[in-house]
């Protein structure tokens, strides 16, 4: 059987529950089409809290537990290894386990290039990194300020559909990038009926991780800058707008902004704290609206949120900020597209005054588009892993 290894942030980023199904959808994913996949994680002990937040050692984070319990959850115990960042083994498989496992695979994806500690991440016969953050990963690499493993990869795959093309600016640092499309595993995201509209939702953050970044004399900002030019959505529209929001209590101008605006914010550790907990919220919605990192939408990325294909796989239609993605997938019904306050106001009643059948696009659109069983057959048929048995693919 043909040997997979996942490597991404699940125990790093506890308690984000939508970022834990994008890991998850890999190994997921990768399973389904008959691989062996093993999930690896390398954790920084800078990020390791207790679950009030302070600081505490690895073997006793929260961190920890939450990676217990969501390989638990997921009837993957033993399919999972957490290692520090100098490689000592947390949970799951020995040192000497885990190297054997890695020099046994055929392939490694390297989710955001997650994995950097040498003495495994260039083991396996090939390997994929995959770019979640165009733009940020191509100006950090060509400023010489991070990912320092990126060239050494054989494979280069980013979720901008644009990245390495004539429409978006972002620099290719004399790589090949190919697309990607996120996707979801589709039986794990079924379509939870309703009749009725009830309000937009996402799960998002305010500033994000990464700040604003520098690049060839201009300046790429995060959420935050574009959410400030749609505030007034809500107003003009005179629907429900619900903010998952993780933003912090000292931007008191902001939030009050968002208040004023008719905007319900609620906890995203609350509402979306887990994958159970994410996945309900998603399914219970009425529709997302959601814009994009200005970085995203000033380089003409093609950036597409594996949050709103969650949407989407649910049967909700999704009313997102435009990154040039629209030049990809269908756009019009059950995916609507802005770029203006107007495009976003129109879109959201559109959305409104026919919903059912909104519903029932967004859905096709997923499994066009966003179906594991066909994006990774074809990644798997790109880079040259054979063995899988390729179940609708």
């Amino acid at each position: 059987m043909t040997v997979a290894v996942v490597a991404g942030a699940v125990a790093s980023t506890a308690r984000r529950g939508g970022d834990t199904w994008h890991r998850l959808h890999w190994l997921l994913g990768l399973r389904r089409l008959g691989l062996q996949v093993h999930l690896v994680e390398q954790i920084d002990q800078a990020v390791c809290t207790d679950r009030s937040g302070m600081a505490v050692p690895p073997r006793r984070s929260e961190n920890l537990t939450y990676f217990r319990d969501v390989v638990a959850a997921f009837g993957i115990p033993d399919e999972a290894t957490l290692i520090d960042e100098r490689g000592e083994s947390l949970y799951g498989l020995s040192l000497p386990e885990l190297r054997a496992l890695v020099d046994d695979a055929e392939l490694l994806v390297n989710v955001s290039g997650h994995l950097d500690w040498q003495p495994l991440a260039l083991r396996p016969r090939r390997t994929v990194f995959i770019d979640e953050d165009p733009g940020f990963t191509q100006m950090w690499r060509a400023t010489g300020v991070g990912c320092p493993t990126l060239e050494l990869h054989d494979w280069h795959y980013s979720v901008g559909g644009n990245v390495g093309t004539p429409a978006s600016s972002i620099p290719t640092c004399g790589l090949q990038w190919r697309r990607v499309p996120p996707f979801a595993t589709l039986d794990e995201w079924p379509v939870v009926s309703r009749c009725t509209f009830d309000r937009f939702t996402t799960v998002g953050s305010w500033r994000g991780p990464f700040g604003s970044i520098d690049y060839d004399g201009k300046t790429y900002g995060v959420k935050a800058h574009e959410f400030r030019r749609f505030h007034t959505v809500p107003q003009l529209t005179g629907e429900a707008f619900e903010l998952a929001l993780d933003i912090h209590p000292d931007e008191t101008r902001d939030l009050e902004m968002l208040r004023n605006d008719g905007w319900r914010l609620v906890d995203p550790l609350e509402v979306a704290g887990d994958p159970s907990a994410f996945r309900s919220y998603v399914q219970h919605s009425g529709a997302e609206f959601s814009v994009a990192k200005s970085i995203y939408v000033t380089t003409n990325s093609g950036w597409f949120s594996d949050r709103t294909v969650r949407y989407l796989a649910s049967g909700r239609p999704a009313l997102v900020q435009d990154t040039g993605f629209s030049e990809h997938y269908p756009v019009g019904e059950g995916l609507l597209a802005f770029r203006t306050v107007q495009d976003a106001v129109d879109g959201a009643k559109r959305i409104v005054r026919d919903y059912a059948a909104h519903c029932v696009a967004a859905r096709a659109i997923a499994e066009e588009h966003c179906n594991s069983d066909k994006v990774l057959s074809r990644l798997l048929d790109e880079v040259g892993v054979g063995g899988a048995s390729r179940q609708g693919g």
